[in-house]
Formats: C-alpha cells, sequence, structure tokens
C-alpha cells in the first residue's frame, strides 16, 4: 500500500469543517465514564483543540529532526524524534511519562546494576525499592491495577501516524 506523503496545508483560522473524523471524537468522548452526553458543538470545539495540538507536536517533532540532520532532513518523523521533543520543549513536558525517551537494553542492564551495586545510604532512611517486594506492597498492588484500569486511552490516525494520549486519574 503506498504512503500518503503529501502533506496537507493546516488551515490558519477554523472554517467550520475539521480532519479528524468528528463522530469518531465524540464516540471516543462518550467513552470516558466521567462525562456525560457530549454537544456537538463541544465536539467540534474539542476536534479543533487536538487537531492544534496534534499540528503543534509534529511541528515540535520536525524541528527535532532538522536539527539532528542538518545536511539533509529526513521527510519522516519517527518516535524517537517526538520523543527528544517531549524531553526538550517545555511545554510538551507533561508528556514525559507518555512519550518516554528509549533506551537501549544494554543502558538499561547496566542502569540496573549500578543500582543494585549502589544500595541506599545507611541513613536511617528507607527508600521505595526496599519496599517493593514485602507483603505490604503486595497487599496494594491490587487498587493499583485497579486505577491503571482506569486509563482512558485514544489513538488518533493522522496521515498514517498514530499518537497515543493517556488521561490517568
Amino acid at each position: 500500500m503506498p504512503y500518503n506523503n503529501t502533506p496537507i496545508a493546516p488551515s490558519q483560522e477554523v472554517t467550520g469543517t475539521v480532519s479528524l473524523p468528528l463522530a469518531r471524537v465524540k464516540k471516543i468522548i462518550n467513552v470516558d465514564p466521567d462525562t456525560g452526553n457530549c454537544s456537538n458543538n463541544a465536539a467540534f470545539c474539542i476536534t479543533v483543540a487536538t487537531e492544534m495540538f496534534l499540528q503543534h507536536l509534529v511541528e515540535q517533532s520536525y524541528t527535532q529532526v532538522k536539527t539532528e540532520h542538518t545536511q539533509k532532513p529526513r521527510r519522516n518523523i519517527q518516535y524517537r524524534d517526538v520523543a527528544n521533543a517531549v524531553a526538550r520543549v517545555e511545554n510538551l513536558e507533561f508528556l514525559s511519562d507518555v512519550v518516554p525517551r528509549t533506551v537501549s537494553y544494554k543502558q538499561h542492564k547496566q542502569k540496573l546494576a549500578k543500582e543494585a551495586n549502589n544500595p541506599a545510604a545507611g541513613n536511617g532512611q528507607s527508600t521505595l525499592d526496599r519496599h517493593v517486594g514485602s507483603k505490604e506492597a503486595q497487599a496494594t498492588n491490587g487498587a493499583s491495577d485497579v486505577m491503571m484500569g482506569m486509563d482512558t486511552w485514544i489513538l488518533l490516525g493522522i496521515c498514517g501516524y498514530s499518537l497515543e494520549i493517556t488521561n490517568r486519574t
């Protein structure tokens, strides 16, 4: 299947039409148990705001592509570009838990070995690492699993890309 790489110029003003399917956005809004019925005007406003947010995120991600590859930047945006934009741009910092930077297995293994060799200082204070395997943690683990099950996952397909947004309560 050929890729549709032709860019769609974003409109500078709200014209009354949106690129995202309004019915699907309304379905996604209605899936959340915290929201009641959503009017068409509210769904339209949320759709326009989502498009503006995605446009900003993609622009910042492409800026990261241009800074990495100064001779000839790539035409496509990869996950690492979005993760770099989230890490470097201040107003995207709230997405750092949702879009973390990738770490190679070797780096992760070295980090775990370093933490295992360097236990917490013996100043009388305990850390959470000591309580992870304890019976207290196992007893409260069920409650955190319930909270994780209440997350709302939204997948929006834009030009062949998908963005995952998580709403954690």
